[in-house]
């Protein structure tokens, strides 16, 4: 179990970005967020931008301080992770009232970001870079 407040309802949502995984639990609290273990600051490396971007759907919905989240992320980048954890919260806030939904998903916030790293190819360099071409 992610969080240890057995007692609470329990909303969950799973997020995904690229190669990354986020399972976001909230209950009704403070306002903390706490990402595999760690408090959500250090985990996101202090970064007000991935800070931001983790807590845009509490922030549009003006629950900020209402609930407490609870987050295990893996696979990928912090990029990643933070825009996994801001689908799993919009997920989970669309559980708790369907009112929501509307309000995130004229943000976009309810949609999957589906752009995901394209595949090497034989031959060439990366996915499309060619090696320089040699007339002779």
């Amino acid at each position: 179990m992610l969080n240890p407040n057995h007692n609470k309802v329990i909303y969950s949502g799973t997020g995904r970005r690229k190669t990354s995984v986020a399972r976001v639990q909230i209950i009704p609290g403070s306002g903390k967020l706490i990402i595999n273990g760690l408090p959500g600051e250090s985990y996101l490396q202090f970064s007000p931008n991935y800070l931001r971007i983790s807590c845009t759907p509490l922030n549009i919905l003006g629950l900020d301080k209402d609930y407490d989240i609870y987050v295990r992320a893996e696979g990928g980048g912090l990029t990643g992770q933070a825009d996994a954890i801001r689908l799993g919260l919009a997920r989970a806030l669309c559980s708790i009232n369907p009112e929501n939904r509307l309000m995130l998903k004229s943000e976009g916030l309810i949609r999957r970001d589906a752009r995901i790293k394209e595949r090497k190819k034989y031959g060439l360099r990366k996915a499309r870079k060619a090696p320089q071409y040699s007339k002779r």
